[in-house]
């Protein structure tokens, strides 16, 4: 029990297990200048279980956006039933890449590909983690993304890139069919007009299509994550998943929340602009909700979480469903 939550735990999931996680799993990558580490975070009991892979962001600081941050949705998802593989993308600090590196400064295209080498060495990590052997549900893997790792999730579901200062970086095609849905967490949105002058100078590769986004996927902003370094467009840009992607079923909005949505990265972080232990409760539960929704037919979990955030938590939180 967290004395720190209330209205939240009006949202029902299901009850919590023990996990185990694993670190560091190290695959090879090819192409890769740094070998491809990862945690795997897993109930200890349980079979068919549905995986997802988890794509953090750049931030701050230096543990944090790796394979060793984002705590919160990491142990919530694995306690309530979920495989969940990090892995270090080149952009981490920990990597110790230069900006200047090639990819660089975020590595935006090698970090997909970090995560089709995990889809694609499913086997190899079974074997590296014995107590998660013949325990996954291919047929049910998912990736949710925060901020840099939301665009990383947008590309894998669909969505398109085109940078106009690379002439190779045209109308990109990532789509990653065996991911079957996905969470965006205050992902960036569109390009162009949108961008800060600072993002349009260092970061143009923000730039997606997302009218190629087809997988179905929940989007989650803050209302007053303005975001100004990179957009002049206000907390509104990180919708633009939500109404420009056909996939993206619906739009959380947390009331009040700024990028950290109450503290995604981890506990007690320097990344968490917001920090508030009810709204991260609520953005984790509804989240977990959909996905399992999505990923189970018949499954109830989000209109029943729907109803109960209509019902106590209104103040904290709202859906929007196309």
């Amino acid at each position: 029990m967290n004395n720190l939550i209330k209205d939240a735990l009006r949202i029902p999931v299901s009850e919590p297990r023990q996990t185990i996680s694993v670190s560091p799993v190290t695959l090879k990558v090819e192409g890769r200048p740094i070998p491809l580490e990862l945690r795997i975070t897993a109930p200890l009991a349980g079979d068919k279980l549905p995986v997802v892979l988890l794509s953090h962001g750049h931030g701050p600081s230096l543990y944090l956006p790796s394979k060793d941050g984002y705590g919160p949705i990491v142990n919530f998802f694995a306690e309530h039933g979920f495989v969940v593989i990090q892995p270090t993308h080149l952009n981490s600090k920990v990597a110790g890449l230069p900006a200047d590196a090639p990819g660089g400064p975020l590595f935006w295209r090698s970090r997909v590909e970090d995560m089709v080498a995990i889809l694609d060495q499913l086997d190899a990590i079974e074997a590296a983690v014995p107590p998660i052997a013949g325990r996954l549900d291919r047929d049910r893997i998912a990736v949710i993304g925060h901020s840099m790792g939301g665009q990383t999730a947008g590309l894998l579901l669909g969505a398109r890139l085109t940078d106009p200062n690379d002439p190779v970086a045209q109308n990109v095609d990532m789509h990653e069919p065996r991911i079957k849905a996905g969470i965006m967490l205050t992902a960036p949105g569109n390009g162009g007009a949108s961008l800060s002058e600072m993002a349009a100078s260092r970061y143009s590769f923000f730039n997606p299509d997302f009218s190629y986004l087809v997988t179905p996927a929940l989007i989650v902003v803050g209302d007053e994550d303005a975001s100004a370094h990179l957009t002049v467009r206000g907390p509104a840009w990180h919708e633009d998943a939500y109404h420009e992607g056909p996939g993206a079923e619906a739009l959380l909005t947390m009331i009040g929340g700024k990028h950290g949505l109450g503290g995604i990265a981890g506990y007690d972080a320097r990344e968490t602009d917001d920090e508030d232990p009810e709204r991260l409760e609520i953005a984790l539960r509804i989240t977990w909700a959909w996905l399992r929704s999505a990923l189970y037919e018949g499954d109830d979990a989000w209109a029943a979480a729907e109803q109960a955030l209509v019902a106590h938590c209104a103040p904290h939180a709202r859906v929007e469903v196309k």
